[in-house]
C-alpha cells in the first residue's frame, strides 16, 4: 500500500512539474520574427496579406502608413492591424473577475495589467513597439510625465498620433481630457455603461468638438464624487460581446482617422437591446469649464488650429471626357424620338404614312407576263 502511495503521489508531483512548464511555455512562447517591410503578397505565411488587400482594393492609399504612428493606451486590435507604437498605462493588477476582458488569461492574474497586456501583445506581432507605465494618470505626481509621452513618444520622438481613453471611471477620463486639451491633441473616448447593454465612442479634437468637460454626465455637473457611489458587494455588469463591438468601432475610426480614408464618427452610440446605432455631431461648449478648451476653440475661430473633422469639403471638379468619334456618329436624344401613336391616333396617323407612301412610290402594276418572259427579257440586258 505504501509503495502505491508513494507512485501515487509521485505521479501528481510530475504532473504538477508539467503543468507549470506548460504554463511557462505559453507565456514565454517564441514569437515569429520580425517583418521589416510590409508585404501585400498573398500567401498563408504572411500576417499582412489581408490588411495590404486594403490598398489593393483602394480602401486605403498607402496602408504601410500603419507603422509610423503611435497611439496611446488601447492594445490587441491595433496590434494585429500592425500599428507602429502602442503607448500603455495602468495601475491594476489582473484578476480572475477580469477573464470576461476578451484579452487576459488566467495565468496571467496577479500580474500588472500593462505588462500581462504587452506579454500577449509582443507575442500577436513583434513587430510593434510596445511601451508600458505602470501608473496612476490621475496622480498630479504622475500628470507631467503623462503630457511629456503625448508630446516626445512617438517612433520619431514627437507628439503621438492619437490618444484612446479605455478607463472605467470619470476622474481618468477627465484627466485624459485635460491634458489633450492642454496639449490640442486629438483623442477618442469610449465607455461602456455600468448595466453592459449600452456604449459610444467619441472623438475630440480640442477646439473643434466637444470635450469631455463640454457636456459631463450628470453626476459630474453635480459635483457628486463618483467614489461614493460605489456599494459594497454590487459591482457594474460587463458583457464582453458589447466590450468588444464599442472596441470595433473605436479602432475601427481610429484606422479612418490614421490612415485618411473613409468618414470618422464625431459621435457614435451603440444599444444592445434594440440594436440602435445613434450617431451625431458635437459642437464644444462656449461655457465649458476648460479653459485650455476655450483657448482651443478661440484657435479654431481665428483659423490657428486645423479642422479635422468639420473641414469643408472641396468638391472636385469632373473633367470632361473626350471620347475620339472619327466617324462622327451623334447620339439621338431621348426626346427627339418620333412619339408613339396613341390607339386613338392610330388610325388617322396609318391612313396618312400610306397617302405619303403613294405620293413618293410609284404604283406597282401587274401584268401577265409568264416567267419565261422574265428570264428572257434579264437575258436581254
Amino acid at each position: 500500500m505504501s509503495s502505491d502511495k508513494e507512485l501515487i503521489e509521485s505521479l501528481q508531483k510530475q504532473v504538477k512539474e508539467l503543468k507549470e512548464q506548460i504554463a511557462r511555455v505559453g507565456e514565454n512562447a517564441p514569437a515569429r520574427s520580425k517583418i521589416e517591410k510590409l508585404s501585400s503578397e498573398v500567401k498563408d505565411s504572411n500576417p499582412y496579406s489581408r490588411l495590404m488587400a486594403l490598398q489593393r482594393m483602394g480602401i486605403v492609399k498607402n496602408y504601410e502608413d500603419i507603422r509610423k504612428k503611435t497611439v496611446i493606451v488601447v492594445a490587441e486590435m491595433l496590434t494585429r492591424c500592425g500599428i507602429g507604437k502602442l503607448i500603455l498605462f495602468d495601475y491594476d493588477k489582473v484578476e480572475m473577475a477580469n477573464m470576461n476582458r476578451l484579452f487576459f488569461q488566467p495565468h496571467q492574474s496577479g500580474q500588472s495589467k500593462v505588462a500581462a497586456a504587452a506579454q500577449t501583445l509582443e507575442n500577436i506581432n513583434p513587430d510593434v513597439v510596445i511601451e508600458t507605465h505602470n501608473y496612476n494618470i490621475t496622480l498630479v505626481e504622475n500628470f507631467d510625465h503623462f503630457l511629456g509621452q503625448m508630446t516626445n513618444g512617438s517612433l520619431t520622438g514627437g507628439r503621438v498620433d492619437l490618444v484612446l481613453s479605455c478607463v472605467d471611471n470619470f476622474e481618468a477620463r477627465m484627466s485624459i481630457n485635460q491634458a489633450c486639451n492642454e496639449l490640442g491633441q486629438t483623442w477618442i473616448e469610449s465607455g461602456v455603461s455600468e448595466n453592459a447593454v449600452s456604449g459610444h465612442i467619441q472623438f475630440i479634437s480640442p477646439g473643434e468638438t466637444a470635450c469631455f468637460g463640454c457636456a459631463p454626465p450628470l453626476i459630474m455637473a453635480e459635483g457628486t464624487d463618483e467614489k461614493t457611489l460605489k456599494r459594497e458587494g454590487v459591482c457594474a455588469a460587463s458583457l464582453p460581446t458589447t466590450m468588444g463591438i464599442v472596441a470595433g468601432f473605436l479602432v475601427q475610426n481610429t484606422l479612418k482617422f490614421l490612415l485618411d480614408f473613409g468618414e470618422v464618427s464625431p459621435y457614435l452610440g451603440y444599444n444592445a437591446l434594440r440594436d440602435h446605432f445613434p450617431k451625431y455631431p458635437m459642437k464644444p461648449n462656449p461655457s465649458c469649464n476648460d479653459s485650455f478648451c476655450k483657448k482651443m476653440q478661440k484657435k479654431v475661430e481665428t483659423n490657428e488650429k486645423e479642422l479635422i473633422i468639420y473641414k469643408p469639403k472641396v468638391e472636385e471638379v469632373e473633367e470632361e471626357v473626350v471620347i475620339d468619334n472619327p466617324f462622327e456618329i451623334e447620339m439621338c436624344e431621348e426626346d427627339e424620338e418620333d412619339p408613339i401613336p396613341t390607339p386613338s391616333q392610330a388610325p388617322s396617323t396609318q391612313k396618312a404614312v400610306t397617302e405619303e407612301s403613294s405620293k413618293e412610290s410609284p404604283a406597282v402594276q401587274t401584268s401577265d407576263v409568264s416567267l419565261e418572259d422574265l428570264m428572257s427579257q434579264l437575258g436581254n440586258l
